[in-house]
């Protein structure tokens, strides 16, 4: 069975500079090389565990990924295909004497061609993964805070179904879902493609959203702000009665600590700011104006 961690796959402390990343992988690589253990297929499967392992975390960026969402999240945003771009393992296997043409062909499916000679030299087709499709996703802000399950009608390759994703709480715009299986069909009978959802949120008409901190416009009576007051601020989850200070000026705010957007992985909640709006009456009752002419005389 495969390990669900890369850290642990290679051997390494979570920590672990590259070097030392590095190191570990060519001691692995040289012990489960194709070449050494031809026919073995126990072997050729660890040595593709590894070398997943090692192209995600010798990349900076999608270490950092990797680090941040975990490897559930991390298959969700980023296909084989994107986890072996731009990757490159020729050095290491020439200081070692083997092969390396058509090494992930072999492994990994690529391409649809064949077999590399610096693999044993037998040329055996293997078959290619279908085509990953990307589908931009529209949701609301609130389902992109709290999470939860969204019905979405696919199209592709001239059929039609419905699919049932769980938007996970506090998924950010731009961030993929994965939907495995929902790809392209492979022309030489190998696993379909993935589906990628590409999330986009749509504005919301009450909350603003920084990060995982929430702003929410809420007005409050000339008065209030000079006495102070009490206002019902909307949340996520209904509305929260708060006090306003005496002597609050207009675009001041007022924290509601963990009322915000949930962390990733579920852990901790941003905060939600109420913005303070000064409301200033634009018509005055005779008796309004009275008052208003006082406190203009008393300075005010």
């Amino acid at each position: 069975m495969a390990n669900d961690d890369y850290y642990a796959t290679l051997g390494v402390d979570k920590k672990a500079p590259t070097d030392a990343i590095k190191k570990a992988y060519r001691k692995l690589a040289l012990k489960y090389h194709p070449d050494k253990n031809p026919g073995d297929k126990k072997a050729e499967e660890k040595f593709k565990e590894i070398t997943e392992a090692y192209a995600v975390l010798s990349d900076p960026e999608k270490r950092k990924q990797y680090d941040q969402f975990g490897k559930a999240g991390f298959e969700q945003r980023f296909s084989q295909e994107d986890i072996y771009r731009n990757f490159d393992v020729g050095d290491i296997f020439r200081d070692f004497g083997f092969g390396t043409e058509d090494i992930f062909s072999h492994l990994f499916g690529g391409g649809g061609r064949t077999r590399a000679t610096g693999f044993g030299g037998g040329a055996r087709p293997r078959p290619v993964k279908g085509q990953d499709y990307v589908m931009r996703l529209n949701i609301p802000l609130r389902q992109a805070a709290l999470g939860g399950e969204r019905r979405i009608d696919y199209r592709h390759e001239g059929g039609a179904e419905q699919l049932q994703v769980r938007i996970p709480a506090g998924i950010e715009a731009g961030q993929k879902l994965r939907v495995q299986g929902k790809g392209g069909k492979s022309p030489s009978g190998g696993p379909p493609g993935d589906l990628f959802l590409e999330i986009d949120i749509d504005p919301d008409p009450v909350f603003e959203r920084n990060g995982n901190d929430l702003l929410a416009k809420v007005k409050v009576p000339f008065s209030g702000v000079c006495l102070g007051t009490s206002i019902d601020v909307p949340t996520l989850d209904g509305s929260k009665r708060v006090k306003v200070p005496a002597g609050m000026a207009s675009g001041g705010k007022i924290r509601l600590k963990g009322f915000g957007i949930p962390g990733r992985s579920g852990k901790g909640k941003g905060d939600l700011f109420a913005i303070i709006e000064v409301e200033i009456p634009r018509n005055l009752d005779e008796k309004q104006q009275e008052l208003v002419k006082k406190l203009q005389e008393a300075g005010l």
